[in-house]
């Protein structure tokens, strides 16, 4: 951000009241922004990776108006990837679409072993805190980051939280979903008693598999685009039940768990199914309460992408009967294609239940201040 616009939508004294939150924002690094931390031996080993490998793209869209899976006006005109540049997504992002507050959530994975995972989410935990929340380009407060962690190895996970948990805009632990075994095997304990010590939510978001492979459905590997849009909640759907049956939330009463980009509507019937066993065979899993009082307790899931069924009704129902206003935070996945706006977001959600969504929810979860500096010609949604 040039000193000049920086002077043009200069923060002033004035506060304002937060009224989106955006849940799901992926900031990229510059072509060779990540490599200075990098540990080695990994720095080199991931650098000659680049000259034999492709660049697979499994999440990419339908039509040739975007580019890898990407708004193509987010890209800058540097050259480099879209999401690189902080400047352009704080145009596009707070001053266009009306969002106060972005939470980052580099998808900077790819590893093949789990060390080298290791290595990404330590380069990457640096690289956000120099590059994005550092005071020339966070200089309007306005972005907060994601602890990366790779949860395959716990220890190491649970250290690198530590390292980072009080660094004033990180918002948020961030692992991945596909690991085995399910979230509620004990060997991640450290994970969570890290994050809960600290008193930081820990989010997962869609990716494409451990090891940066398509991730397995419960049946085996998927083989299309189509499939994997499809049927990628239901990795969520396991960690979910594995979290409330193997006991997690008893052992972390305060643990806060943000699914983001899994959807949510499948998360009713998956309490109603989880609630009626329970009912059935309770005794024997030592459960304190009904499983869908843990998900309503500690687990939230992001609004992108919206299933928007032809009949606005049963949209509105659905939101109802899952009791959205406790479980639902607004994302928009910017910069991907499939973008939401956060005006468009808001006049699908129940007046009632309208600024929940939008950011009170997402104040609550993560602990964000309320107000924020106010912005020169900032666009407000709602």
């Amino acid at each position: 951000m040039t000193t000049e616009i920086q002077e043009k939508h200069q923060a002033g004294a004035e506060q304002v009241q937060v009224r989106v939150v955006d849940s799901d924002v992926h900031p990229t690094p510059r072509y060779g922004e990540l490599d200075p931390f990098i540990p080695e031996p990994y720095r080199t080993l991931f650098n000659q990776r680049k000259a034999m490998a492709g660049n697979p793209v499994y999440y990419d869209a339908p039509d040739y108006n975007h580019a890898f899976a990407m708004r193509t006006d987010s890209f800058p005109d540097d050259g480099n990837f879209a999401g690189s540049d902080p400047a352009l997504t704080f145009r596009q992002l707070i001053l266009e679409a009306g969002s106060d507050i972005a939470i980052l959530g580099p998808l900077n994975g790819g590893g093949q072993t789990d060390e080298e995972e290791h290595a990404l989410a330590v380069a990457t935990n640096l690289w956000q805190d120099a590059c994005w929340l550092d005071s020339e380009n966070n200089w309007h407060k306005r972005y907060y980051g994601s602890i990366a962690a790779a949860i395959q190895l716990p220890g190491e996970a649970a250290r690198e939280i530590e390292k980072w948990a009080g660094h004033p805009y990180m918002a948020q632990v961030l692992i991945n979903a596909e690991p085995r075994p399910s979230w509620g095997h004990p060997m991640y304990d450290p994970v969570w008693a890290a994050a809960t010590r600290h008193d930081i939510p820990v989010a997962c978001h869609l990716g494409r598999g451990q090891h940066n492979e398509l991730p397995m459905s419960p049946v085996g590997f998927m083989t299309y685009n189509h499939d994997l849009m499809v049927s990628y909640s239901m990795l969520a759907a396991n960690q979910v039940a594995s979290l409330v049956f193997d006991g997690v939330f008893d052992r972390f009463p305060t643990l806060r768990i943000v699914l983001i980009e899994h959807a949510f509507n499948w998360i009713l019937p998956l309490m109603w199914r989880m609630d009626a066993v329970y009912k059935a065979r309770g005794p024997e899993n030592g459960l304190k309460r009904k499983p869908s009082d843990y998900v309503k307790d500690h687990i939230w899931f992001t609004t992108q992408p919206l299933d928007y069924p032809e009949d606005k009704t049963e949209l509105t129902s659905a939101l109802e009967w899952m009791e959205a206003d406790k479980l639902l935070l607004f994302s928009s996945d910017y910069p991907h294609w499939t973008f939401d706006d956060p005006q468009w977001v808001a006049k699908h959600m129940p007046d009632k239940w309208r600024e929940k969504i939008m950011f009170q929810n997402a104040l609550d979860v993560f602990h964000l201040p309320s107000t924020v500096p106010a912005l020169a010609g900032q666009k407000r949604p709602f």
